[in-house]
């Protein structure tokens, strides 16, 4: 529900403490005297545009960026309004202040730098008898129509994290509502701490969470599964958004559930969306087929296996058999070139291991180049984590067999990356189609102005999650996940020189109303709305969330 539809009882002080109804220095003279709130602000009334400059200039007075973060976070839990409206002005500067990369350093020095909960809930599994009380108490009468849930054992790049990775799912509702408009009253951040791995977290006296290792198993699985039967109870319209959980377990869950609760994992699904949609691009902007390309990803984890699986799904769709269209894509891991034989497959890496019949040197194909230069790949996609791994000599090999190459490192931050795109771009000379894990600088080369698309699942989940909620959908299929990706890929600009393959950062709050409407109108034709929806634009539009003052309820009495 929106705040305007809160009732309670506050004080003054509440009233400034809370950051869903405060507005600061912007509270009128009428509003002062109304609230008792003469005394308690300096007597100049600001105007939002104001605030919002005063506190750019603050934040760029910050010395580095995990300091600009922790302002960013301090404005947010004093103020939503303003913390949303100066991020909306300043969408492509602090999307990797908010949330990655430099949301990697905030978890890593989350229990020493604790000071605000920051409207999360943090369920133990040790304690699960008061879970329901729990989530009620922290959604404090709001309608809760998100939740991002993490367990934070796979925070990509950095690993298990623990109760730290509530962060995670903070970072990732605020993109949510920066881009797709989505009420931040209407989300909750949840961490379920099941104990962590991380032996320097368990041997840190300031640490918040847990202190076991990992409970994995019944008990682990019981846990989750209480879990979302005590949110689908409270909150009968919910979008379930799962974050970062381990490859043991992301993978089980999301088939557990995705058949019977609207539920995502952004890991598996969101990636392969956005991946899929570059794809669609670099085709619009090669001219190619999709079908007519070999795939190849470096990394075969929960990311990795995900996003092959999701463009697997679209060969499907545009018409090849299940047959036909694995002979297209290859798994390199750790220890190579998957192959059948291997014991240690997870169920998401068999259906693409292949046979070493097929090569007569299979067990020499160890390396990634040694891959390269036997399958011939026309697409590369890397989330390996291994920084420097797509050499000059990978590149060179791509580019001798295919006329543009389709080359996504999408490894982060910075310092995990694959390969950076200038070096893409120069070794290719100018023919791969990039796009990037990290935000990558236009690259010029031989009087090419190349843009860098960024693969980043902000430019796709916030819209996917928008569309599937205003459609009051039941589940979010396949189909509406085919949607957003063809909805994001048709952006692109084919005809320009240097085009990027996905677009911009800076127009993520168009882009996303686009993929909601799309996802919303797909949701609709395959009957999946819980209420009926005559006009879907509208129900999409009626959704978005502004951040603007706004008048205070009527029912709000304040104790004086």
């Amino acid at each position: 529900m929106h705040t305007e539809e809160l009732a309670m009882q506050l004080t003054p002080q509440q009233l400034l403490n809370n950051p869903f109804l405060n507005k600061g220095t912007a509270f009128t003279k009428a509003e002062r005297d109304q609230y008792g709130l003469n005394g308690l602000l300096p007597p100049a009334v600001q105007t939002l545009d104001q605030q919002v400059k005063q506190a750019y200039a603050q934040y760029q007075a910050k010395p580095s960026d995990l300091e600009k973060r922790l302002f960013l976070m301090t404005l947010f839990n004093e103020n939503h309004v303003l913390f949303y409206n100066l991020f909306a002005h300043h969408v492509a500067e602090m999307m990797p202040i908010v949330y990655d990369p430099t949301i990697a350093d905030s978890i890593e020095n989350y229990s020493a730098l604790f000071t605000n909960p920051q409207n999360a809930t943090y369920l133990s599994i040790d304690d699960q008898t008061d879970m329901a009380a729990a989530i009620r108490h922290s959604a404090d009468g709001r309608d809760i129509k998100l939740i991002v849930v993490t367990d934070a054992e796979g925070i990509l790049g950095i690993g298990d994290w623990g109760t730290q990775g509530v962060d995670i799912a903070v970072g990732k509702l605020m993109v949510y509502t920066v881009a797709a408009g989505i009420d931040p009253s209407q989300v909750l951040p949840v961490v379920l701490d099941a104990g962590t791995n991380n032996q320097a977290l368990l041997d840190d006296d300031l640490y918040l969470g847990n202190r076991h290792p990992r409970i994995y198993g019944e008990k682990y699985h019981a846990f989750v599964d209480q879990f979302v039967a005590t949110v689908e109870e409270l909150f009968p319209e919910l979008y379930l958004h799962f974050e970062d959980f381990g490859r043991s377990n992301a993978a089980d869950i999301l088939n557990q559930y995705k058949d019977q609760i609207t539920t995502f994992n952004d890991d598996i699904q969101g990636t392969g969306i956005i991946v899929l949609a570059g794809l669609l691009g670099a085709m619009n902007v090669s001219k190619q087929k999709m079908t007519d390309q070999i795939y190849m990803s470096f990394g075969a984890g929960t990311a990795g296996a995900g996003i092959t699986k999701r463009v697997y799904e679209e060969f499907l769709q545009q018409g090849l058999t299940p047959a036909e269209a694995k002979k297209h894509f290859y798994l390199v891991d750790k220890q190579g070139l998957l192959f059948d034989d291997m014991p240690d497959l997870t169920p998401e890496q068999r259906p693409f291991a292949r046979s070493r019949a097929e090569f007569a040197n299979a067990d020499q194909l160890t390396t990634l180049l040694d891959c390269v230069k036997a399958v011939h790949p026309s697409v590369l996609v890397g989330t390996s984590t291994q920084p420097g791994a797509f050499t000059e000599a990978v590149v060179r090999e791509m580019t001798a067999h295919t006329a543009r190459p389709v080359i996504f490192p999408l490894s982060n931050p910075t310092k995990l990356a694959e390969v950076s795109a200038e070096h893409l771009i120069q070794w290719s000379d100018g023919k791969a189609l990039v796009a990037t894990g990290i935000a990558s600088a236009p690259v010029h080369y031989h009087g090419v102005h190349y843009e860098i698309g960024q693969a980043n699942n902000a430019l796709v989940y916030p819209g996917l999650g928008l569309g599937t909620i205003a459609a009051t959908a039941k589940l979010l299929t396949d189909g509406m996940i085919s949607a957003a990706a063809h909805s994001l890929g048709g952006i692109v600009d084919p005809d320009q020189p240097g085009a990027a393959v996905l677009p911009p950062v800076t127009k993520l709050n168009q882009f996303s109303q686009t993929v909601a409407a799309a996802v919303a109108h797909r949701a609709i034709a395959e009957g999946l709305n819980r209420t009926p929806i005559s006009d879907v634009d509208q129900a999409v539009a009626a959704m978005i969330w502004t951040p603007v003052y706004r008048k205070l309820p009527a029912d709000i009495e304040i104790i004086k």
